[in-house]
């Protein structure tokens, strides 16, 4: 029986993948990627200060006739002389009198191709094989019938920037809400007024769940069909404390991460992957050292002592608040994570300091995100209210991988089907 039960449900998937390739009124849907996840250009102004004589002169993919070239990605960063020209050139600054974030002085930043998937195929489009990031994705959804510009849009984002608690401005993160509300209604409205299927990566999700819960019920309603969030690090990561402490090389073996360190603390979105007090066990240690011992409850202290001080005030006034207040959006979700993959849940640090990497003890999760942190959506819903929330779990499939492999590529597109067919979707069910 079971196996004619699993006979069945490819046949029925078959079916309902023919179903979704010769559909003529696909659903519109919006590809909201994580945090390095879409090109980012730059200008650097009169006001622009370079920290050696070689960072006034390079510009790695070449200029524009305004001036513009791309910062963010190009292979040439990973050399030791220009990570720190690059490094430089990326910086954020909290200002504490305008209770905001900014670009480092003389830096003027901007996100090409809003609206488009163009900027999230490949982080260096003259690198494509080793810079693929959305290709593979955007890929299999053309092959269903999604056609860029027309049913399929992409919303990039300057990723250093984040969002903040209600009461503090954060020009930047809400702007991109405002840019992704309207991109949702005009893509809503090109195709006949059928609602959105929203689909984010890892950081993505987090500001679509800040967009979904900023808006009315009747605005949901109406515009949003299905969030689909893959990889999605509700409640933060342990794997942020280490970059936080000693810099995250992220697994780029020429990189030396305290030449990036100082960089990544001043991202105002990697200070709110901090892990949440509210999911992670506030008494379970996190980052052990031989003077003190960290958990999620102890973040304000933790960046003191690593010699953060700056982030302190942001993180207790701005990001607290927010992560504190993980809602369900009241409108059908499903989570897609990997799992089975060695994920840093305690960090060690010996005598050396925070200027050395840690000893790690892993945990289950995606290998960037901890499974707390995956499951944090399901785990906190309301029961009383009308929501639906379903996780489809896929062993040994990465936080990044999620984007490549057949088998999770697989799900994901059987998902929009299911989302595009909603009969066969039920029918499914039901097997």
């Amino acid at each position: 029986m079971e196996q004619l039960g699993f006979r069945v449900a490819m046949v029925l998937m078959a079916v309902m993948f023919h179903a979704c390739q010769t559909s003529s009124n696909l659903h519109p849907l919006i590809l909201v990627p994580g945090s390095g996840g879409n090109q980012l250009e730059a200008r650097l102004t009169a006001g622009y200060k370079p920290s050696s004589v070689l960072c006034n002169q390079w510009y790695p993919t070449g200029k524009d006739k305004e001036g513009w070239f791309r910062l963010w990605f190009d292979p040439s960063v990973l050399l030791a002389p220009f990570t720190k020209c690059f490094a430089h050139r990326m910086m954020l600054s909290y200002d504490p009198e305008l209770d905001d974030y900014r670009n480092a002085p003389g830096v003027e930043t901007r996100v090409p191709h809003f609206g488009s998937t163009r900027s999230l195929l490949y982080l260096d489009p003259h690198l494509k094989h080793i810079t693929a990031y959305m290709a593979p994705l955007v890929s299999s959804l053309e092959q269903i019938g999604y056609v860029d510009g027309k049913t399929l849009f992409g919303a990039p984002y300057d990723f250093r920037y984040g969002l903040a608690a209600e009461g503090h401005p954060s020009q930047v993160g809400s702007k991109f809400l405002q840019d992704l509300k309207q991109l949702i209604e005009e893509a809503s409205t090109s195709n006949g007024g059928n609602p959105v299927i929203l689909l984010s990566h890892s950081l993505g999700g987090l500001f679509v769940l800040q967009l979904l819960n900023r808006n009315p019920p009747s605005w949901r309603q109406k515009y949003i069909k299905h969030f689909i969030a893959l990889s999605a690090p509700w409640a933060g990561t342990v794997d942020e404390m280490l970059t936080f402490a000693s810099g995250n090389s992220l697994g780029v073996p020429l990189v030396d991460p305290l030449l990036v360190r100082e960089e990544q603390r001043s991202s105002e979105s990697n200070l709110w992957l901090m892990p949440s007090p509210k999911l992670f066990r506030r008494s379970k240690p996190l980052v052990v050292t031989p003077n003190a011992t960290y958990s999620a409850n102890d973040i304000a202290k933790f960046l003191n002592d690593i010699g953060f001080p700056q982030g302190v005030r942001p993180y207790k006034s701005r990001i607290l608040p927010l992560v504190e207040q993980l809602v369900a959006p009241e409108v059908p979700v499903t989570c897609i994570i990997g799992s089975g993959v060695r994920t840093p849940e305690t960090l060690f640090y010996g005598k050396s300091g925070f200027d050395q990497q840690p000893e790690v003890v892993y945990g289950d999760g995606d290998g960037t995100v901890n499974m707390v942190s995956l499951l944090a959506l399901e785990s906190e819903r309301d029961s009383e209210k009308n929501q639906t929330i379903k996780v489809i779990e896929i062993r040994g499939v990465s936080h990044t991988s999620i984007l490549k492999e057949d088998a999770a590529l697989s799900e994901i597109v059987g998902e929009i089907c299911c989302i595009n067919s909603y009969q066969m979707s039920s029918i499914m069910s039901a097997v």
